[in-house]
């Protein structure tokens, strides 16, 4: 299954207060960049944003550790129930 464009939509514009943020279609899925750095993935509708210890640090233990394709390093899982 590949994402959906009203995923991405809705996903950017909740991000809107930030600068330089955008999403790039790759494969059916898509990649969100900040400051033409890649920081997460959407697939399958599911959004997978890479772990680092800054945000480790402001999410707390509040995430869960999801993989976005199979042989992909852990990242912090936001489902799609909740974008």
């Amino acid at each position: 299954m590949t994402t959906k464009t009203s995923t991405i939509e809705y996903i950017l514009d909740q991000l809107g207060a930030l600068k330089n943020v955008r999403a790039r279609k790759m494969f059916g899925e898509y990649a969100l960049y900040c400051s033409e750095k890649a920081v997460a993935l959407v697939c399958d509708n599911e959004l997978f944003v890479k772990i680092t210890d800054p945000g480790k640090v402001f999410v707390g233990n509040y995430y869960e550790e999801g993989f976005a394709y199979k042989g992909a390093k852990p990242s912090m899982h936001i489902g799609g129930g909740l974008i």
